[in-house]
């Protein structure tokens, strides 16, 4: 477990973010100080620890906090909920941290929510997808209040999945049937339920539906399954796992596009650890690079890239944004009072880089997940093109097309 403080850094000193309204005009309050609980070795979690710090970098060369350095404090919980959960327990009770932003793994996210509940700790996942992280607060509010959603949770990234292949591959293929090929994890339950309700509702027939062990190592079998249904399309539910069964639908040449959620193909190393098998692969992420969701989103995704020469998985996207949305509220409340920053988090009306940040209140049955739609945030598609990830939906911010590999047979075809 590791531990370090930002000093400051002129290395971001050019990015033109809206962060001088997090300053105090008093230079002698306490510091900031946040926790962030990542996966280090994880393909898509060890973005988040690198955002935050690049966040908390760039907040302290434009002055830091109430006139402090904002102190971050890192942690590695190696993809273990135990491990998080004593990550957390030391950033609250000895490293005093006035708030968390913890993983990308649902698990996680749901062993840490109790520990937030007692020990009164404002908390962010900027990666989690399960939907039992807001019924959770919906259910017991005074308990839970605590726990806020930083990412699209999996019932409101279903509905968003279908309207990109609506839109992409229903009307200008005649995609008419898919099978589902999911992980078995937390996140993908809620996920799978909305694809069965959302799928047929833009005249896609379900023919399958595959939930996997995250522990599987061969996918022939699985894809074999899959081939004989016939389908005209595989409908992803991956974050976990990634590189097997890319690098299998890839070598075993299976003649279905896959599009839906492929947590770890949403940064770009993932080219090389696929040995480029990605081509054509389609997933839902946060943003893309040279893609202007809001004035924020290409400086971050440059700064970011520049930085650790890759650009970020859809949770970078997302931690960046917490460490100012946690500051915003601190300033907001004009306290550091766990309560308090409940009240003014959930007042959030931040734009980040993936759009408008708003929470669902208390009467919603998604208390504190992130609004998802027009004028919030909406997240994008983007497919491995020449070993680039290309923007292709939605179209208003989007203008690259499909392009498949030769081994794909598309359904108009």
């Amino acid at each position: 477990m590791t531990r370090w403080f930002s000093g400051l850094s002129c290395a971001a000193a050019a990015l033109a973010l809206s962060s001088a309204g997090l300053h105090a005009a008093r230079a002698d309050g306490p510091p900031l100080k946040i926790g962030v609980i990542g996966e280090a070795s994880a393909v898509a979690g060890a973005s988040i620890t690198k955002a935050a710090q690049l966040a908390v970098d760039q907040m302290n060369a434009q002055g830091g906090f109430n006139g402090q350095p904002v102190q971050l404090f890192v942690y590695d919980d190696h993809s273990s909920a135990s491990d998080a959960v004593r990550a957390f327990q030391r950033a609250v009770t000895q490293d005093h941290v006035n708030a968390v932003i913890v993983s990308y793994i649902s698990e996680v996210a749901l062993a840490v929510e109790p520990w937030a509940a007692r020990l009164h700790m404002p908390t962010i996942t900027p990666g989690a997808a399960s939907t039992a992280i807001d019924t959770m607060v919906h259910a017991d509010y005074s308990r839970y209040k605590y726990m806020f959603h930083g990412w699209i949770n999996s019932q409101a990234l279903a509905d968003v999945i279908c309207s990109g292949i609506d839109d992409l591959l229903v009307k200008p293929y005649n995609v008419k049937s898919a099978v589902i090929m999911s992980e078995d994890a937390a996140w993908t339950t809620p996920l799978d339920n909305e694809y069965l309700q959302c799928l047929p509702k833009i005249g896609v027939q379900v023919l399958g539906h595959v939930r996997f062990n995250p522990d599987t190592t061969d996918f022939t079998p699985i894809f074999n399954d899959i081939e004989a249904k016939h389908p005209d399309l595989i409908v992803t539910g991956i974050s976990h796992v990634g590189v097997q069964p890319t690098v299998q639908w890839h070598d075993q040449q299976v003649p279905i596009p896959m599009a839906g959620q492929s947590s770890q193909a949403t940064t770009s190393t993932f080219w090389d650890d696929t040995h480029g098998a990605t081509e054509g692969v389609i997933t839902a992420s946060a943003a893309a690079p040279g893609v202007a969701i809001t004035p924020k989103t290409i400086p971050f995704t440059e700064a970011y890239q520049q930085r650790y020469g890759a650009t970020p998985a859809y949770d970078g996207y997302t931690a960046y944004d917490d460490v100012f949305i946690i500051a915003d509220a601190v300033k907001r409340a004009g306290s550091t009072d766990p309560d308090k920053m409940v009240t003014a988090l959930e007042q959030t009306n931040y734009v980040g880089t993936l759009g408008r940040v708003q929470f669902y209140g208390k009467d919603n049955p998604f208390t504190h997940a992130m609004k998802v739609g027009p004028g919030f945030v909406t997240g994008v598609d983007i497919q491995w093109q020449n070993g680039k990830q290309v923007c292709v939906w939605p179209s208003d911010i989007c203008h690259a097309k499909l392009v498949f590999p030769s081994f794909i047979k598309l359904a108009a075809q």
